[in-house]
């Protein structure tokens, strides 16, 4: 027969248990995604379309994006009760903390559009 899992940990020495523990607290600081973090936070989805003033199936969307503007991750952030704050970390530098990138609320500079080429119209 074979043991599971708490059986395997009560066999451990004292001192080895003490350190699965720290380390299973330490991964689960780590979330694998958006709606782990919100279900974290107890928040729902139309909690969520609520507070960005979007459709529920728009939340699910955001949540399995890969990538995805910054503003859409500061307002999903914000909108389960958090605070999106963004490190920089270099080679032999400090971290470093990134001001206002993401934010609509700053000023921006207007961005000239690509100009678009023109098709010749047909000649009659």
């Amino acid at each position: 027969m074979g043991r599971n899992l708490d059986q395997v940990i009560a066999e451990l020495s004292p001192e080895r248990r003490k350190r699965v523990e720290a380390r299973y607290r330490e991964l689960r600081r780590e979330v694998d995604g958006l709606r782990e973090l919100r279900q974290i936070a107890g928040k729902a989805q139309a909690d969520i379309a609520t507070a960005l003033n979007i459709k529920q199936p728009s939340v699910s969307k955001i949540e399995k994006q890969a990538d995805m503007y910054l503003s859409t991750l500061r307002g999903y952030i914000e909108a389960i009760g958090g605070q999106l704050e963004l490190t920089v970390k270099l080679p032999r530098r400090p971290a470093l903390r990134l001001q206002h990138l993401g934010d609509a609320s700053t000023d921006t500079v207007p961005v000239a559009k690509p100009r678009t080429r023109r098709r010749a119209s047909p000649s009659r």
